[in-house]
């Protein structure tokens, strides 16, 4: 039987799901305590202002980033395919963080944005020895880019919307993959 979250991670949680439902404004020490179910001194104790908040968010992201690039590593449909396929949100713990991360950084947050930046580089790195050049890598990257942002943009159900194109799954998808790492091969 799985463990319940630690208060420390109950938090993060609260936190990271206020900053993508309501933004960082809202996103405060009270009604962070208050979303964790903890008492304002629980949240102290693991973190003692906004800013800790927002340094264990960004914590989070590049340790799911990293997790993230060692399953590219060794995935056996190899590391372009895995990161195409792997651009559609699932509402999975990188895709929130990234998302909640996205928050902060959009507020003014610096280190938000270079932790954003960082992630970005270090799967860029990831790409580089599995295309011929960097214009290739920059092909596979725009496509990560757009698959994410129409599917963030469809989940509010917006079929038919003139500003998210169709994202593709099943065939259509495979066949997106294939021809991109074909190009960027």
């Amino acid at each position: 039987m799985p463990r319940p979250p630690r208060a420390r991670e109950r938090v993060l949680d609260a936190f990271e799901r206020i900053l993508i439902d309501d933004g960082e404004r809202t996103a405060t020490l009270d009604a962070t305590a208050k979303a964790a179910g903890v008492s304002k001194g629980g949240l102290l104790y693991h973190f003692a202002s906004k800013d800790d908040l927002a340094a264990g968010l960004l914590a989070r992201l590049e340790a799911l980033a990293q997790d993230d690039l060692d399953r590219m590593a060794s995935a056996e449909e190899g590391p372009i395919a895995y990161f195409l396929r792997t651009s559609v949100m699932e509402d999975a713990g990188l895709d929130r963080a990234l998302v909640a991360v996205s928050r902060l950084a959009q507020s003014g947050i610096p280190a938000a944005a270079d932790a954003l930046r960082r992630v970005r580089e270090a799967w860029a790195d990831a790409l580089r020895p599995h295309v011929r050049d960097d214009t290739a890598l920059e092909l596979v990257m725009l496509v990560s880019d757009g698959l994410y942002y129409n599917n963030a943009l469809d989940t509010a159900g917006a079929e038919g919307s003139a500003l998210a194109g169709p994202v593709p799954t099943g065939g259509r998808l495979e066949k997106l993959i294939a021809l991109v790492s074909s190009a960027a091969s």
